[in-house]
């Protein structure tokens, strides 16, 4: 048989086909082989495009609705966001090969984007190209998460409180600080169920409601585990869910502790002040007349029955006059200036011009300078 007899022919134009490699067994013919190239190109596509897209944007965080869910996509714009759904959308014929593409965004309106897309590739060792425009809708609407948000939804309370006392301002930021900050480390996992709605100071201490349980525990652990004090929960069914399982809200009561880090309290021991250094599980400290250390009994924890005489903010600074001997010191009073002799703790540097020192009723004592381990809570 001759090579023209075994060739074959276009069954649309009667051109003869370019010879091609036949299938291996088991896997199906081309029905596009038999076509000679003029003909498989006239129909040819290179890229499968949507005549549009329509993007549902949420006008509160910028997470892009894809399926059934909600994702952050971490786009700096809505350009960027039409860039990555056209490219997904985008697909390329199976036999292209060596695939170059690239794409231009034209912004529109405020809702619209055009995305310029431009193909090559080598499709039967034809070099061939295509351009396709795709318009981006955006519609903006309100993520689940938003929504409950601004519905004022959550699960836990948690209510910052101090023991016999008030939180102070820098006690009650702090507090609020921890729990953005344990939302966003949940956030940046992309657990889109982690936030606070709402913040609230109060005469006796700030509220703050968090979005589930398991979150409002976690912050109240952490801002006791700074701040000192401790936790306790109190539980509050509110519904059943669809399944019948109980659905609790849970208070959680943080009490700050009573004599917090940098305060100076006198036991009433017999051996002077203590300036404490922490408040966790069990009050601990320095004695100011000597610079022992000092720890309160079990029984007691972190609240026992001592006197408070003021905090290191109270301290002011004075000047040493004279060291008198191992046990003693003599410093000017900060209120009078009348040369007076103290006990001289371990603490004390005898080379020291000056010292701070807390007055009270306890007396005249000099307090160690911050340090390693200060206000260690």
């Amino acid at each position: 048989m001759t090579d023209a007899a075994s060739r074959e022919f276009c069954p649309r134009c009667g051109d003869p086909v370019p010879e091609r490699s036949e299938p291996l067994p088991g896997q199906p013919r081309d029905r596009d082989a038999v076509l000679c190239n003029a003909c498989y190109f006239a129909d040819f596509d290179l890229v499968d495009a949507p005549d549009r897209i329509e993007v549902q944007v949420c006008s509160g965080c910028g997470a892009v609705h894809r399926g059934n869910r909600w994702v952050d996509v971490g786009a700096e714009d809505y350009t960027d966001i039409a860039v990555d759904e056209v490219s997904s959308a985008l697909g390329v014929h199976l036999e292209a090969e060596g695939v170059e593409w690239g794409i231009e965004a034209e912004q529109v309106d405020q809702n619209t984007i055009r995305m310029h897309c431009h193909f090559s590739g080598v499709v039967r060792g034809t070099y061939v190209e295509e351009r396709v425009t795709v318009p981006v809708l955006i519609a903006r609407g309100t993520c689940d998460r938003c929504g409950r948000i601004a519905g004022g939804y959550y699960a836990a309370e948690i209510q910052v409180r101090a023991d016999d006392r008030t939180p102070t301002t820098e006690e009650r930021t702090r507090a609020v600080e921890i729990a953005e900050a344990y939302i966003a480390e949940r956030e940046a996992t992309g657990d889109r169920n982690a936030f606070i709605s709402d913040v609230t100071g109060t005469d006796d201490g700030v509220d703050l409601k968090i979005s589930t349980n398991q979150m409002g525990g976690g912050i109240a652990r952490r801002i006791t585990r700074e701040l000192g004090g401790s936790v306790e929960e109190y539980p509050t069914l509110v519904t059943e869910d669809g399944d019948g399982n109980e659905v609790y809200r849970v208070t959680f009561a943080v009490r700050l502790p009573r004599y917090p880090p940098g305060t100076v309290v006198d036991p009433g021991d017999g051996d002077g002040p203590v300036l404490v250094r922490s408040a966790r599980r069990r009050l601990k400290g320095v004695r100011l007349a000597t610079g022992a250390s000092y720890e309160a009994a079990y029984d007691e924890g972190i609240a026992p029955d001592a006197r408070r005489l003021g905090t290191r903010d109270d301290a002011a600074e004075t000047t040493v006059v004279t060291v008198e001997d191992d046990h003693a010191v003599q410093v000017l009073d900060p209120e009078t200036y009348e040369a007076k002799t103290i006990p001289r703790p371990d603490y004390f540097d005898p080379s020291a011009e000056t010292v701070p020192v807390l007055k009270s009723r306890a007396g005249l004592h000099i307090l160690p300078e911050n340090g390693p381990g200060d206000d260690d809570r």
